[in-house]
């Protein structure tokens, strides 16, 4: 897109209001919007605006940013009210013209020029599940549903479909491939996937699906959320991560004479996922709540082992060959922020190839039903267990400190460990009804 396309798609359409779009640290889209009035002007010199008002941006004294948009993420999407409003998605930079390190948009394109000058480009086809709730008589959420589907059903059990179905159909006008469209296995839960790209543009991707998703439920008087673990006793919601490297045009974890079709480069990339797995984990998973889904008995990972036959494993290889060849990582779930999860898959996975590393031998047997002997002799670890802990590893790692950067980083831990002691320092509903009356 040029800004004469732009310009000219703006008067055709109609288009009154134009939103510019960019993401906080801790993954919540933000927007500025303009008049079509402004829009050249922006085009040309970016909008100014006040980086203080956003958590972990900047300290007052410092708080004047730009937004300079990527005119490649223009698009045009229907308001509450059929509105035609166009959305585009800016890069944050400071006064000096320059990235700002804050921005998670920035620390993804530098690991992706990371990736370029080792002649790779990175490929990702997420997999982002939901939930579908009622509202209550004041329009808040709630967690009930008429919903009684489980995986693939439709009809009368799938209450959501209507939902899911327009969903899609907006997404399409955006200019979204959809795969896939299906109930997911808990009640009132559901996945739609979109075809892979390049990283940049999937995590573009995922934050227009997301929003997308919560206005076209909101118009149907629902909630759709992305928490991981809404509901006690059921499947969480995960955001699977399908990744390849590709160079001079052609899949480089492909290799038709290995037994599982990979190549060197994919073992090692493999290896490194491996490696760093408890270094991302408070990146792919940064709520309290995200470990209430990383446990046994729900298909969400939580041991770090790789297999290409079942999905009880942190990295799962899924049956395709030649360009479909891929790695899926399971464990990140969609309240994550994408642009730091795929800078940090992609860090990991590329610091694999540099220093050559093995991964251990796959682990064909689901792991839910191996004995706590048998994980340790077959030197099975775990991920971390809650978000103290994955903070704890989150410190350790300095790979994955490059990955999102020395301002991200601090910013980062700072509201990481003070979310853990409100969570902590917290009495919750389970422990009146266990222990108020018993002592």
């Amino acid at each position: 897109m040029t800004k004469t396309d732009i310009l000219k798609a703006v008067k055709e359409k109609g288009v009154k209001f134009i939103r510019l779009q960019f993401t906080d640290i801790f993954g919540t889209l933000k927007n500025v919007a303009i008049l079509d009035s402004q829009l050249e002007r922006v085009l040309e010199d970016g909008c100014m605006f006040d980086g203080s008002a956003i958590d972990g941006f900047a300290r007052i004294e410092e708080s004047d940013m730009y937004l300079r948009p990527d005119f490649d993420t223009f698009a045009i999407f229907a308001g509450h009210d059929n509105a035609k409003i166009a959305r585009l998605i800016c890069d944050v930079y400071t006064t000096d013209g320059m990235p700002f390190t804050g921005d998670p948009r920035n620390s993804l394109k530098l690991v992706l020029a990371e990736a370029k000058e080792m002649g790779f480009d990175f490929f990702v086809g997420p997999e982002c599940e939901f939930f579908l709730f009622n509202m209550d008589e004041n329009g808040r959420p709630t967690t009930d549903s008429n919903d009684r589907g489980g995986y693939f059903d439709l009809g009368s059990l799938d209450h959501g479909e209507k939902v899911r179905r327009q969903i899609c159909l907006e997404l399409e006008e955006m200019g979204f491939l959809i795969e896939t469209s299906h109930h997911e296995c808990a009640n009132a839960q559901h996945e739609i996937d979109f075809r892979y790209s390049k990283a940049l543009k999937a995590a573009d991707n995922i934050m227009t699906f997301k929003h997308v998703v919560k206005s076209v439920a909101r118009r149907f008087d629902m909630h759709a959320t992305f928490m991981p673990k809404p509901v006690f006793e059921a499947a969480g919601s995960g955001m699977h991560i399908n990744m390849s490297l590709f160079k001079n045009s052609e899949n480089a974890f492909y290799n038709e004479k290995d037994e599982l079709g990979l190549s060197s480069e994919a073992y090692m990339f493999i290896a490194g996922i491996l490696n760093h797995a408890k270094g991302m984990t408070a990146i792919n998973n940064q709520l309290v709540n995200s470990y209430k889904r990383l446990v046994p008995g729900y298909e969400a990972p939580c041991y770090i082992a790789w297999s290409a036959s079942n999905r009880s494993p942190l990295v799962r290889v899924p049956n395709s060959k030649g360009a479909a060849t891929r790695i899926e990582l399971r464990s990140p779930d969609p309240a994550a922020n994408p642009y730091l999860v795929l800078a940090c898959c992609l860090k990991a996975g590329l610091d694999g190839i540099r220093s050559k590393l093995t991964p251990p031998e796959p682990v064909n047997s689901n792991i839910y039903e191996l004995s706590r002997k048998e994980i340790a002799v077959n030197h099975i670890e775990s991920l971390p267990s809650d978000l103290r802990e994955a903070v704890s590893e989150f410190k350790k790692d300095n790979i994955i400190r490059e990955a999102v950067g020395e301002h991200i980083y601090k910013v980062f831990n700072e509201a990481k460990n003070a979310e853990w002691a409100d969570y902590s320092g917290r009495v919750s509903q389970w422990e009146l009804d266990e222990y108020l009356y018993r002592t």
